[in-house]
């Protein structure tokens, strides 16, 4: 059992790191697109094919079609703030997965702070679709409805829920084994 938990900890730590080195990249794209809009538009119109870009992270989808058949600058603007949210709170998901291993580990995994963590994971997954949607609302104001095709799996809803019903569980756990320990 103490292989798994390292094993399982080794790997939620470089899913980690590796959502916060994607949401860092996201950002500076954001930040490029920015900046220096024209020089990103003109790499865009030689490396992106005619038909707009395709761009998804988490079941948040994007297709921006701009005039000339390009990718349209908003549209990537607003899909790489969105996925840097994203990658964001997937990376603090993976962070509390392996914080609560390592709490876990040789010791009952009723405690207080773990079920908060659990709590946590379970907002950060309601937060994915819900932010989503919000930008797919809020792009399709700025942006309109012409240029792009926006979408956004709520699967991450259903999935935080559980998540979250999972935390009652554990803090029931929890109230169980100190009315237990109380007996003795």
């Amino acid at each position: 059992m103490k292989k798994f938990y390292g094993l399982a900890r080794t790997v939620s730590k470089i899913i980690e790191i590796i959502h916060w080195v994607n949401a860092l990249l996201m950002t500076g794209l954001l930040i490029c697109s920015l900046v220096n809009g024209p020089w990103l538009q003109g790499f865009l119109e030689q490396n992106v094919p005619e038909y707009g870009t395709m761009m998804s992270v988490y079941g948040f989808e994007m297709v921006t079609i701009g005039a000339s058949g390009q990718t349209d600058l908003r549209g990537l603007t607003l899909f790489s703030a969105a996925a840097a949210v994203i990658f964001s709170l997937m990376a603090m998901v993976c962070r509390n997965v392996c914080l609560i291993l390592k709490k876990s580990e040789g010791a009952t995994p009723f405690q207080a702070d773990n079920i908060r963590m659990v709590r946590e994971i379970g907002i950060f997954y309601i937060s994915v679709p819900l932010f989503g949607l919000a930008v797919s609302v809020l792009s399709r104001l700025v942006i309109g409805m012409d240029v792009l095709e926006v979408s956004m799996d709520l699967s991450g809803l259903i999935h935080g829920l559980v998540v979250l019903c999972l935390a009652q569980f554990f803090a029931r756990g929890m109230d169980l084994e100190r009315d237990l320990d109380g007996l003795m």
